[in-house]
């Protein structure tokens, strides 16, 4: 736990354009490891000389003796605290009834560090654990950097003994420890301590970690050096923080993993993990919900967030290769019959209703103390090798040669594969690979016979509801839509023309051109020109969808992309929806889902999701709409006041509805009319998303954005990304119906087909989104929000849009309400529904006189054209001086609302330090 005000051992806040989440790092790991569990200090020596290796995949500061971060964890060196504790004259507990907490606590303040170690002291004997001694770390601090010497806390270790009367020994003893640390972190931010981390608190393992250069470790800790530190086990780690401000909290190893990649859905996972406390049961704790919240440590880094979610599984019965596959599973939605066992596939497909992937590239180097292994993610993005010598030791590690050996002693070498997981039992002397791991775990339960009972997939369901209708031909439930075999969506007399609804969600004649036909036509998203020369949408002087003001990152830095042709194997668009069970345990329940081959619902689809009555996908229907304030002059604070009214009702009406059994959720903007307006389906879904998270109630249901605006890729990846589980634009398919039977551009199309291009083109678009930022699957994807709000206030990113990036503030409610007027009033532009209005261009695309600006407007390219092909040379100045009149007066971009601030006199050019000079303290790097 770190408090904002101890500047020597946090990150600091977001100011101006920097943001704490956009960190990256990438690291070298492995582990040495004895196979029989023999302890000696040569593994941790072995450990070291590797990890001094890897020291060119960290980084150096300008000191040059601060590094980013290196470690090890290492099995407790049972014989060498038994040591220190005789030395002080307390006689050591039995091996295994011995804990130490290795503690990181305020070194500059004194009174802090006191009331951080009077309040360990307190829990641990309220915990009926024995407080035996406070062990200050010996260390050289000239091993250190300034840096890393301003930034040092107090370190120190506190060394337990177990109780008969406290818990049982070996498991749980650990999970009493375990829960220990929890009550000391959460009661020391509650009291106001600054400064209080422990870096491992176990009876198994310990963490020697720092802001250290790898090869000062040892150095540093003089304890790394004694011939009494023996261990079977050693993981190491150096860490690369790229863009990053390295901590010596954030160094590596963690408890149980250490990490080389990025975590690309992190803040999904964290989001999912936080809706997942309210449910969590267990017969390993009492109250998990209140005993162990918050799970995730919100000042971690992905890493560490990762090893906290790890840790509660391990803790909670879980064998920790378990986990794993849990956390980081192998592409199995995609792999051939003969690749994969059907247990095998089983195995993921169950965890897959219990978690969804913790997902990017990365390598893991894991140990509980017993077992020791490395993992990788479905891409295997990150290497990892292996040497097995015929001596009992196994190395691997992230790159070959770090560890000198003999040849001749070389039994096995390998590298561990995409998905794949290996790993030392030192406990059973047995070494396992990936086959091996995978089918023990496979045959734990009868998954395939879980799955088979209780996944519904909702293709199965289309056709079940067909059957039941055939008789009568008909199927209502739709968006007010009858249903028939022939013709999936009819639209009723009684409403409004198709080009007045259309308006009144922002549709424009435009997009029919430019994206919508292609899509039918094509099955594929258009293809436009790099680049976008309109001004952001809060700049922008015309109404614009609350889409355009997210912007979706992408992956940088160490963090590579996906190619979705290519690879399109490791990629799934796989969705479940249903209530979600409890994470910690296993029961055939778990899996009572209805699974979606795509996010993209079709009318079929929905009609079936609508007609089906299993009570365990009880299904409740929330409107999505808001009534504007009457009267002449309606002011956009009024209109922001209802639209806000009605999003906290909306928020409202979901949670009774969840509260009440629904468990599949549509958040519906069908109502929109004359009179009705739609919140703007982004909002709505968002607001309802983490509201149920606020109240606990987020896995107990699956939300579908049932909603006339989404009609383009962004617009479905934000829907997504913000946690729709499904959605059904059902104008869009109105829409598509109206392009086919007008026959514009569309050739013999069936309506039939053209949905389906529609759905194949968005289906494609979405892979190709989560590509770009190194994300697989769907369900990773999914509430991820893996966007930067570029306009957004505080206001609509405290109620939707939780944790988003929003570095130049921006719009709020009263904005928003104005653009959903605007739209309302193209659409009905009085009281008479029975005359269409025609759809305007904004120009959005292309320029267009009264639409849209662009930087590359008609005029601007004539000016542009007048400075480089004058009718004289002589005019030469004067066009340019126009060319730059008229690229100045534009505002379309953040920078051109910057200006120089004159707060001096100006000098004379002569004392001005020359161009070359200046020049020489540039650099530009590769990345």
């Amino acid at each position: 736990m770190h408090s904002s005000t101890q500047s020597q051992c946090s990150l600091p806040g977001q100011q101006g354009l920097y943001h704490p989440r956009f960190e990256h790092d990438a690291c070298g790991i492995g582990f040495i490891a004895h196979v029989e569990g023999k302890r000696s200090h040569r593994i941790l020596e072995m450990a070291l000389e590797a990890l001094c290796n890897h020291a060119h995949r960290g980084a150096v500061a300008d000191d040059r003796k601060t590094g980013d971060g290196a470690g090890v964890l290492t099995q407790l060196p049972y014989e060498f605290f038994a040591r220190e504790l005789r030395r002080i004259g307390i006689e050591p507990p039995p091996q295994g009834d011995l804990a130490v907490g290795q503690l990181f606590l305020n070194k500059a303040n004194g009174e802090d560090r006191a009331r951080a170690r009077d309040l360990i002291q307190e829990i641990l004997t309220e915990m009926k654990l024995e407080v035996l001694a406070f062990r200050s770390v010996p260390v050289i601090e000239s091993a250190l950097g300034q840096r890393a010497l301003y930034s040092r806390p107090w370190l120190g270790q506190v060394l337990v003994r177990r109780t008969d009367a406290a818990s049982e020994a070996g498991d749980a003893f650990e999970r009493l420890l375990y829960l220990a640390r929890k009550r000391i972190i959460n009661t020391a931010k509650e009291r106001g301590i600054q400064r209080l981390y422990i870096a491992s608190f176990s009876s198994r393992t310990i963490v020697y970690k720092g802001l250290v250069l790898a090869n000062e470790l040892a150095h540093f800790y003089p304890d790394l050096s004694d011939p009494e530190y023996k261990t079977a086990i050693a993981v190491f780690h150096q860490r690369y923080s790229t863009n990053t401000f390295p901590t010596w909290e954030r160094a590596q190893p963690f408890r149980l993993v250490c990490h080389n990649g990025e975590i690309n859905t992190l803040q999904g996972n964290e989001n999912w993990m936080r809706a997942r406390e309210a449910d969590l049961e267990s017969p390993y704790w009492e109250n998990p919900a209140e005993q162990l919240r918050p799970i995730i440590a919100r000042d971690s880094s992905d890493s560490g967030k990762f090893d906290n979610v790890l840790e509660l599984l391990v803790r909670s019965g879980r064998d920790i290769r378990h986990a794993l596959m849990m956390m980081v599973p192998e592409a199995w939605e995609r792999l051939p019959e003969g690749e994969v066992t059907p247990e095998r596939r089983a195995f993921y497909e169950y965890h897959s209703a219990l978690m969804e992937p913790w997902d990017g590239p990365a390598a893991l180097t894991y140990t509980d103390g017993r077992i020791v292994g490395t993992a990788m993610d479905r891409n295997g993005l990150r290497p990892a090798r292996y040497v097995i010598l015929d001596n009992g030791i196994v190395i691997s590690a992230s790159e070959v040669g770090s560890v000198a050996y003999d040849e001749s002693r070389v039994i096995r070498k390998g590298r561990i594969g995409p998905g794949q997981i290996f790993c030392v039992d030192t406990a059973r002397g047995v070494i396992m690979d990936d086959e091996e791991i995978t089918q023990k775990f496979a045959a734990r339960r009868p998954y395939d016979r879980w799955i088979k009972d209780n996944l519904v997939h909702l293709d199965d369901l289309v056709k079940k509801v067909h059957v039941a209708i055939e008789g009568n031909g008909q199927l209502a439930g739709v968006n007010g839509h009858a249903l028939t075999g022939q013709d999936a969506h009819a639209l009723p007399s009684q409403r409004a023309p198709l080009s007045n609804r259309q308006a009144s969600f922002g549709y424009t004649s435009e997009e029919m051109i430019v994206i919508l036909r292609p899509m039918i036509t094509t099955g594929q998203e258009p293809v436009g020109a790099m680049g976008d020369d309109t001004p952001p949408a809060a700049m922008s002087k015309l109404p614009r969808p609350l889409f355009h003001y997210f912007k979706q990152r992408f992956a940088e830095v160490t963090n590579p992309p996906i190619d979705p042709l290519r690879e399109e194997l490791v990629m799934s668009l796989r969705m479940l929806l249903g209530k979600r069970a409890n994470l910690l345990s296993e029961t055939p329940e778990a899996v009572r889902l209805i699974a979606l081959s795509s996010p993209i619902l079709s009318p079929e689809q929905m009609a079936a999701l609508r007609m089906q009555t299993m009570p365990e996908f009880a299904t409740a229907t929330v409107d999505a709409v808001w009534q504007a304030p009457s009267g002449e002059e309606v002011t956009p604070e009024q209109a922001g006041a209802a639209l806000r009214a009605a999003v906290e009702k909306l928020c409202r009406d979901a949670e009774e509805a969840v509260r009440n059994g629904a468990c599949i959720l549509f958040i519906s903007d069908e109502k929109a009319d004359i009179h009705t307006l739609p919140i703007p389906s982004l909002l709505a879904i968002g607001a309802v998303h983490h509201h149920l998270i606020r109240q606990g109630l987020r896995m107990r249901a699956s939300l579908v954005s049932v909603s006339g605006e989404p009609r383009e890729v962004h617009h479905f990846a934000c829907l997504i990304g913000y946690g729709a589980n499904a959605v059904y634009p059902y104008l869009a398919y109105e829409t598509i119906e109206e392009l086919v039977h007008e026959g514009r551009k569309t050739g013999a199309l069936t309506v039939e087909q053209a949905r389906k291009n529609f759905i194949k083109a968005i289906d494609k678009g979405l892979l190709k989104v989560m590509s770009k930022m190194g994300i697989s699957t769907i369900d990773a994807y999914c509430g991820a929000q893996i966007f930067e709000a570029l306009g957004i206030g505080q206001e609509l990113l405290d109620i939707a849009f939780v944790d988003t990036p929003s570095l130049l503030g921006g719009v709020g409610f009263a904005s928003v309400a104005e653009d959903v007027l605007a739209w309302h009033r193209y659409g009905y532009p009085n009281s008479d529904l029975s005359q269409a209005v025609k759809l305007v261009t904004w120009g959005l695309y292309k320029a267009r006189r009264g639409g849209e600006l662009h930087e590359w407007s008609p005029q601007v390219v004539h000016a542009l054209t007048q400075v480089a092909r004058p009718k004289k040379p002589e005019d030469i100045p004067a066009n340019y001086r126009k060319y730059a009149d008229l690229v100045n007066s534009m505002k379309l971009a953040p920078r051109h609302l910057l200006d120089f601030r004159r707060v001096r006199p100006s000098i004379p050019v002569t004392q001005v330090e020359p161009a070359e000079r200046i020049l020489r303290r540039f650099s530009t790097a590769a990345m």
